[in-house]
């Protein structure tokens, strides 16, 4: 895909649902009894595969595009599948199952694609081998393939080395069928949407400061799950707002969960105009419209607590930097080197190809902004995030961008290229 500088960007879009919500209620249906109604699901590849995945397991759902229909066997339903579950590039399908799988009265093998076959999976394997669990790495270096002997497990309180909410909710997800209760403390509060559909769901969940505790479960109950759009999706939408000069963008029905919305707080602490309109409630998860316009932005620090409330949009936010005045640090990110591509080198090599003045540090990095970026030719190491964010910079920059592995977006945005188009008609 080639991308060239645009005179604004106006119009309103809906974006795609919540890929994490989306997973969670695919996978929770499929554990609950009777029908969960899913509207808004998110079709994108990572949540295909969730789907896929249980469906293996003898679960029946019916994909009908608008609208899912997952008709649950209950906690203790699921069959052991005939074949290996393949989790394609999703490291949520990968991790959270693993804690499900833990539990079962059968065996199985969790395995993914070239990316997923590197990212680390010990800091799930610890925490469910210590609840008895028995997980091992096939090939014995902490990641994918996995080989899961289900048995029973009992409640452990773990104290987790990174805030991540797919360790936590594998960890709650094991400890729906264990013996006693099962307490997750991280250092911050990672994103909480499986503690609040859990409940939704009829479980027994709270969370006490950093700790989030749960009962073992007798069972959870089928019910309609309304997903809101990704606010991680949004976060192109917003940037490219604030960026373009002359443009408008109202972005329709984002989840804004305050564990999700740094990538907000942030854009209006750098002087960017972003306005929420008509906030609401939508099965647990607060919602709203966001007004974006056309800003001048300008530096700041991005570390500590907000951190994991915006981890997937900070290759969106270094971008962005890059269009405003001074000195923007991010700190406290070594997060982002183990996701699907390590995205602290990755935005750092292609930032500077465009003419930026970036830094990388062992945590994350120093932008200097103010400077003209141009077009370059980028690799996105097939990383939709990256892919994103570097179309949204293309608009900004002179001269011609062209991405490479563009078409790895279908993992969370099928019809992001169509909706930047449209906006810049």
């Amino acid at each position: 895909m080639k991308f060239s500088k645009v005179p604004h960007l106006k119009g309103e879009i809906t974006i795609p649902g919540d890929k994490s919500i989306s997973h969670r209620s695919v996978m929770f249906g499929s554990i609950a009894k009777g029908t969960t109604e899913i509207t808004g699901f998110l079709q994108g590849a990572d949540c295909l595969s969730t789907i896929s995945c249980f469906q293996k397991m003898g679960v029946e759902i019916e994909n009908l595009g608008s609208r899912v229909l997952v008709h649950g066997n209950g906690l203790h339903g699921l069959k052991a599948p005939s074949q290996v579950l393949d989790c394609g590039n999703s490291g949520t399908t990968t991790r959270l199952i693993s804690g499900i799988l833990s539990a079962q009265d059968f065996d199985v093998t969790l395995t993914g694609d070239e990316s997923i076959q590197k990212r680390p999976m010990k800091r799930i394997m610890t925490p469910l081998s210590q609840m008895g669990a028995d997980i091992r790495s096939i090939r014995d270096n902490g990641c994918a393939p996995l080989a899961i002997h289900g048995r029973p497990l009992h409640g452990i309180h773990y104290n987790s080395p990174v805030a991540s909410a797919q360790v936590k909710s594998a960890i709650l997800l094991a400890g729906l069928y264990a013996e006693g209760e099962t307490k997750v403390t991280e250092p911050y509060v990672s994103r909480n949407h499986s503690e609040l559909m859990l409940n939704h769901f009829g479980a027994d969940v709270r969370t006490e400061g950093t700790t989030a505790i749960i009962q073992p479960a007798r069972e959870l109950y089928g019910c309609p799950v309304s997903v809101p759009g990704d606010i991680s999706s949004a976060a192109f939408f917003l940037a490219a707002g604030l960026m373009v000069p002359g443009s408008e963008i109202l972005i329709r029905h984002v989840g804004i969960n305050p564990t999700r919305d740094g990538v907000i707080k942030v854009c209006q602490a750098m002087g960017g105009d972003v306005t929420l309109l008509n906030q609401r409630n939508d099965s647990g998860e607060p919602t709203a419209d966001l007004l974006v316009r056309h800003s001048s932005l300008h530096g700041t620090e991005i570390g500590g607590a907000i951190i994991p409330t915006l981890i997937d949009e900070l290759p969106m936010l270094a971008a962005m930097a890059c269009f405003a005045e001074g000195e923007t640090i991010i700190k406290d990110a070594a997060e982002l080197k183990v996701k699907e591509s390590n995205r602290i080198e990755v935005m750092v090599r292609n930032l500077s190809a465009m003419g930026a003045d970036v830094t990388e540090t062992e945590d994350g990095m120093i932008i200097r902004g103010g400077k003209p970026l141009h077009g370059a030719v980028i690799d996105s190491k097939l990383d939709h995030r990256i892919a994103m964010t570097f179309a949204v910079a293309g608009l900004c920059a002179e001269g011609e961008t062209e991405i490479l592995g563009a078409e790895c977006v279908k993992i969370s945005y099928p019809n992001f290229y169509e909706d930047l188009e449209m906006l810049a008609r």
